[in-house]
């Protein structure tokens, strides 16, 4: 019986016995075409000579990590996570983040800060803060998964790639500049808004 449903099984998906099925694929395959290249391009910007009088303009390094199995829309919060933090501030918050992705971000950030010190004559690897930090979407490969009743589901495995840029000199108090009023103003708005309002179809 038992060889009878594997004749039925082999016959239904034609699937030859000597064939192997993988669904990874190995980190040396990807292609050329897969990494994005772009954002390193801003490493290479020359910039013109700057007056005495203008206000110098602070170093930076880009670096991206890239097609690493990991989604990105769960990167996506870590990486916005530490927007706008000093590079030990990071390191050191992400160091409590029990997840995956924040490894890979910290690793990245470790990577960015020793080739701003060695490439990019910044003096100080304490003096960066993280100017930029986001994620993108890497490849995304296909397989199949066995169902009941001889029927095969889709599983996608995903890929993601990580941006950021690290600025020498010191954070902004406010990264988001999210609002400029002080809590008693916003209250004062508040309640001016509030006395505003009108009742429909009364006096």
């Amino acid at each position: 019986m038992n060889q009878l449903l594997k004749n039925i099984y082999l016959a239904t998906f034609r699937i030859n016995t000597t064939q192997n099925l993988h669904t990874t694929i190995p980190v040396t395959a990807w292609s050329k075409s897969d990494v994005p290249k772009s954002f390193l391009k801003f490493n290479k910007k020359i910039y013109p000579p700057q007056d005495p009088s203008e206000e110098p303009r602070p170093a930076y390094v880009c670096h991206q990590k890239t097609n690493f199995k990991y989604s990105p829309d769960k990167l996506w919060y870590i990486a916005s996570f530490v927007r706008g933090m000093t590079v030990d501030e990071a390191i050191k918050q992400l160091s409590f983040v029990n997840k995956k992705g924040a490894g890979l971000v910290k690793e990245a950030i470790l990577e960015a800060q020793e080739l701003a010190v060695t490439k990019h004559n910044v003096e100080f690897r304490s003096n960066l803060w993280i100017a930029e930090s986001f994620s993108g979407k890497g490849v995304v490969i296909k397989g199949i998964r066995r169902h009941a009743r001889g029927r095969l589901g889709e599983v996608r495995y995903q890929y993601s790639h990580y941006f950021v840029r690290l600025e020498e000199g010191k954070p902004p108090v406010d990264y988001y500049k999210r609002n400029p009023l002080t809590p008693q103003e916003q209250l004062d708005k508040w309640l001016e808004q509030m006395r505003k309002r009108k009742i429909t179809n009364s006096f």
